[in-house]
């Protein structure tokens, strides 16, 4: 097979792979009000939808790059293919909020071998120079999912039913981790040792953190299981850390944070997650529980928001080989920040849909700013056989972000408000989206220190070499 042959096959699997876990969120979320009235679920409960599959997601993502690494890149992507398309099976075939959420978290389980895998596969089938189009068509294909979740997502819920959503990414599973085994070029890791006792404090560690997380909000903050379990990742996650600095073969590395490319991407990926997923939670309801439209047409409604990423992320993919990281990513955290504020500010149940479109396309376009660049940022911070370990690192820091966003905001919005009504609704929802522009205007802060021109590989630190 020749270089461009391999390459068109590595852009268009990985794409696809992306496609399918990005499409499942955004899907799910435009159904949360149907999925609350038909599953008789509480906000806290409703959140556990979302947060299921982050919980798996999140725990298993260092486990997932680690497995790649160790017994091939190709097959486990492909196998974590099937095992998402085999639970969203199960998903679509639930009948009880309690499995639904069991098969969520094996979707989240999935989803993990997943996404690190698919960076990394690409970046192996891309010199440096041509990485951030790659990278940036990657990230284009994910805007399409975004913008297609909530769309399809409407469609489906308002002429069949919700179980329905999950069906797609069967038949997308099958044909993705086929062609995955029969086109993609396989690769391993330098370490040829698995890290056990790694994957075991960092899967408890992580598990403590988002459980306590997601859980203390319904359970209380001060109770005995959420003060125990956030006690108990603080233990393991230190342990961890000590063990990551004592053995040879770690499954992160932690000399890749002496880079500040990559600790920034980190942090910016971090800080816009929790504003965007908590912000996207309440405002993709909003246009249902407060404004009475049908989830269509509330899907219809977020098209300027969601369709942005589409075209704007592989412009921004290219340009950030060209003029740097650091502008891209400040302009696009202020302008998400911006945007968040603005729909807060303007909201209530009887606001005419058209004040909604400007504020929505500028979160699209800020949000497009920040995927291409950041993953373009992070790939380019690290050494290339360290790439799957640094995408398992962001991709989780990305969900512990979200997870952490919806928690807090989740608190936030029952302070204020409720779903008892239109305006209580939005009483609930103003202060929480507020919260996540702060956090947002955070992150653009700290973009400030990314590196600012093309000479991001001059930011990569070798294990014994501080910056």
């Amino acid at each position: 097979m020749s270089t461009r042959a391999r390459q068109g096959w590595a852009l268009a699997i990985t794409s696809l792979a992306l496609f399918m876990v990005v499409l499942d969120n955004l899907v799910v979320t435009t159904a949360l009000p149907v999925m609350k009235e038909d599953l008789d679920a509480s906000v806290d409960s409703l959140g556990w939808i979302v947060n299921a599959y982050t919980l798996s997601f999140a725990v298993l993502l260092l486990t997932g790059a680690a497995l790649g690494d160790r017994l091939g890149r190709r097959p486990v992507f492909s196998a974590g293919i099937a095992v998402f398309a085999l639970a969203s099976a199960g998903c679509a075939m639930a009948t009880s909020f309690d499995a639904l959420v069991l098969f969520r978290v094996l979707q989240g389980a999935g989803a993990a071998l997943v996404l690190p895998l698919s960076l990394t596969l690409l970046s192996d089938a891309f010199p440096p120079g041509k990485r951030g189009l790659a990278i940036g068509i990657w990230s284009g294909i994910s805007g399409l999912a975004v913008a297609c979740g909530p769309l399809v997502g409407g469609a489906v819920v308002d002429g069949l039913s919700w179980h329905w959503i999950f069906w797609p990414n069967v038949p997308l599973g099958a044909v993705c981790a086929v062609l995955a085994l029969r086109y993609l070029a396989n690769g391993t890791g330098p370490d040829r040792h698995l890290d056990i006792p790694g994957l075991v404090l960092a899967g408890v560690g992580l598990f403590g953190l988002v459980w306590g997380v997601v859980r203390g909000n319904e359970a209380g903050w001060t109770s005995l299981e959420i003060v125990g379990a956030l006690a108990t990742s603080a233990v393991f996650l230190a342990a961890f850390v000590a063990w990551q600095r004592r053995t040879g073969t770690p499954m992160l590395p932690l000399h890749m944070y002496r880079s500040r490319g990559f600790t920034v991407a980190n942090a910016v990926s971090g800080t816009m997650y929790f504003g965007m997923f908590g912000a996207v939670f309440f405002l993709a309801q909003f246009l249902q529980v407060s404004q009475g439209y049908t989830p269509f047409e509330a899907g219809l409604r977020t098209l300027p928001w969601t369709v942005m990423p589409m075209f704007v992320a592989p412009l921004a993919g290219a340009l950030s080989d060209r003029i740097g990281f650091r502008p891209l990513l400040v302009t696009g955290m202020v302008g998400l920040a911006g945007s968040l504020v603005w729909q807060a500010l303007i909201a209530r149940p009887d606001l005419p849909y058209s004040h909604l479109v400007l504020p929505q396309m500028l979160a699209g376009v800020g949000m497009s700013l920040v995927f291409a660049p950041v993953a373009n940022l992070l790939v380019a911070s690290v050494r290339e056989k360290d790439i799957g370990k640094a995408s398992g690192a962001n991709n989780m820091t990305r969900e512990v972000g979200g997870a952490i966003g919806i928690a807090v905001l989740t608190a936030m919005f029952t302070r204020s408000g409720s779903y008892a009504t239109p305006e209580a609704f939005v009483d609930g929802m103003r202060p929480a989206v507020l919260v996540a522009a702060v956090v947002v205007v955070v992150g653009a802060f700290i973009a400030m220190w990314a590196p600012a021109a093309r000479r991001a590989q001059a930011t990569v630190v070798e294990p014994a070499t501080a910056q």
